[in-house]
């Protein structure tokens, strides 16, 4: 009698703070990633300005990255993301689940996040983490053709445990 295959275990990951010598790799996921990336110069700046800046790692390997910027209260998402290859693991929701913990511990009290309509695979991330939609920025990113509106969502981080790393 046939057995069935053993499932793949989820990577074995870490999050750790993002480095200058991490910011070739980071840039690398983002251009394969999305059509209009990030430029190596705007990830530099985060690191420069001290926004939350995390890289997730399987060994040595930079497999996802995440940037959040923090005051008067909100904690803002401006990028999240896992590469292709590590995708649908649950990845992508530890980063975010680490990155509201951080904001919390830091004193934010609510989390925002811009994204594509376009991207379902992301709301339903977002939505499923209890992120709601609160608004609407008409021509906010760059498109093909023209300008691409974005979500706007939100979330309470009352409450919420804190992460001190």
């Amino acid at each position: 009698m046939a057995t069935a295959p053993e499932l793949a275990a989820a990577p074995e990951i870490a999050i750790r703070p993002m480095t200058e010598h991490d910011v070739p790799a980071v840039v690398a996921i983002e251009r394969a990633s999305y059509q209009f990336p990030w430029s190596e110069g705007i990830f530099r700046d985060c690191l420069r300005v001290g926004y939350v800046c995390r890289v997730v790692t399987v060994g040595d390997e930079v497999i996802g990255y995440g940037v959040m910027s923090t005051g008067a209260g909100e904690a803002h998402i401006l990028n999240l993301c896992v590469s292709s290859a590590y995708r649908c693991q649950g990845i992508g929701r530890r980063l975010l689940d680490y990155l509201l913990d951080r904001g919390a511990a830091m004193g934010m009290t609510e989390a925002f996040l811009e994204v594509r309509p376009s991207n379902t695979a992301a709301i339903r991330l977002y939505q499923s983490m209890g992120f709601e939609q609160v608004g609407v920025r008409r021509g906010y990113y760059q498109a093909t053709v023209g300008r691409e509106d974005a979500a706007v969502l939100k979330l309470s981080l009352r409450g919420r445990r804190s992460r001190e790393s």
